[in-house]
């Protein structure tokens, strides 16, 4: 166990840009909600949003809200980011609860990176970012 802390970038170093299918995602974080994108024909779960369904190619869309539970699918512990030295970051893979095999692509953070593992049961919490926007990112569940 070290004193190191996973942590998340700054705020004003991360950017993001939407698009129709990715808008309404950056919406819901905004207001303190994790969604997936499920398909409005046959009900499969896509991460990221897309156009189309991969399973039936429906453009139907459903916006599910989440429990904010979740999963660590897989992960890489960063020492240092370009500009920043000393920082350290766990990206990490998550597997949602009750989204099917959506998993999501973001970091884990208040946690020793030497106690992640895969299988962690976690769970989402909102960081501020540029724009105004909010990054969903996961955090170990307590207790």
């Amino acid at each position: 166990m070290s004193d190191v802390r996973a942590t998340t970038l700054p705020a004003e170093a991360v950017h993001i840009t939407t698009n129709s299918d990715t808008e309404p995602f950056w919406q819901y974080a905004k207001e303190g909600k994790l969604v997936a994108l499920q398909c409005g024909s046959c009900g499969h779960f896509r991460m990221p949003p897309t156009p189309f369904c991969p399973e039936c190619q429906s453009t139907e869309k459903n916006w599910k809200e989440l429990s904010g539970r979740g999963s660590v699918y897989s992960y890489a512990v960063i020492h240092g980011f370009p500009g920043i030295p000393d920082i350290t970051l766990v990206g990490a893979v998550i597997s949602l609860d009750g989204a099917g095999d959506a998993r999501l692509v973001t970091n884990v953070v208040d946690v020793d990176p030497s106690e992640v593992e895969i299988g962690m049961e976690v769970e989402v919490t909102f960081s501020p970012i540029s724009d105004g926007w909010q990054l969903p990112v996961f955090r170990p569940v307590q207790g």
